[in-house]
């Protein structure tokens, strides 16, 4: 069940509690991937909180936005780059994202299997995708009041095995938010400081969300003509004699000299 987007859009960008949140996720984002000049750089989800960081340096940035959920223009005041689509049968060419960002789109899928089918094929070779979910053990997943208590939460264990199943291999794994889901003064306040002691101390056990970065497997080529060419060697000197052991060399008309 895709959230609605009227309802991320508020979180996100009309509640202390929500700009905290984006702050959190795209600093751990922006921590992993620097830059991507001359790159694209594709969200499926909503993911448009953590994409604005790229919109100067990278070729091209597009926001894929699931029917289930809706869309929006964005960014603001800027010529808009979000799509509406379906969970597969994105509007892209194969193999043209360099990276992929999957944020409240994942857990919330009807059809997981499917849509890792789709990142996977529109990931060009030697791509990267960072999948956000709810962390299991954190506390919002736990929580009704933020878009992180829809859906199936993941261990990292879980999410890296569903990963590796659709030709994705796990590369590094981040946490973040590990301030309290509170809208509470304290918390809010306090929250860059749980931000930066969570990740020294804590890793990702503790952290409300996990992020995964993944590289996409691809396989050798095969060359199915040189295995044949092993399998049955070509037998054009069989019907030689086989050469005659060596002697001493003689001279000629006389002795060996």
């Amino acid at each position: 069940m895709h959230l609605d987007v009227v309802d991320l859009r508020n979180f996100y960008y009309r509640t202390q509690l929500g700009r905290v949140a984006q702050r959190a996720i795209r600093d751990q984002i922006v921590e992993a991937w620097p830059e991507a000049k001359g790159q694209t750089v594709a969200g499926f989800g909503f993911a448009v909180p953590v994409l604005r960081p790229y919109l100067q340096q990278a070729r091209r940035v597009v926001a894929l936005m699931p029917g289930q959920q809706g869309v929006m223009a964005w960014p603001a005041g800027m010529d808009n780059v979000s799509v509406l689509t379906g969970e597969t049968g994105w509007p892209l060419p194969t193999g043209m994202v360099d990276k992929l960002v999957v944020m409240h789109g994942l857990e919330t899928s009807d059809h997981p299997a499917a849509l890792l089918e789709e990142c996977a094929r529109v990931l060009g070779p030697g791509g990267r995708a960072l999948f956000v979910v709810p962390n299991r053990s954190g506390l919002w997943a736990r929580t009704d009041g933020t878009p992180f208590g829809v859906g199936r939460p993941y261990s990292s264990s879980q999410l890296e095995a569903q990963l590796r199943k659709h030709a994705f291999t796990p590369e590094r794994t981040y946490s973040a938010l590990f301030a309290a889901p509170s809208g509470r003064r304290f918390w809010l306040r306090t929250a860059e400081f749980w931000e930066t002691t969570g990740r020294r101390v804590l890793p990702w056990r503790a952290g409300g969300v996990l992020i995964v970065e993944v590289s996409k497997l691809t396989h050798a080529p095969t060359r199915p003509g040189l295995g044949a060419v092993v399998r049955r060697p070509l037998r054009a000197l069989d019907a030689m004699p086989a050469p005659a052991p060596a002697g001493r060399l003689s001279a000629p008309g006389g002795d060996p000299g």
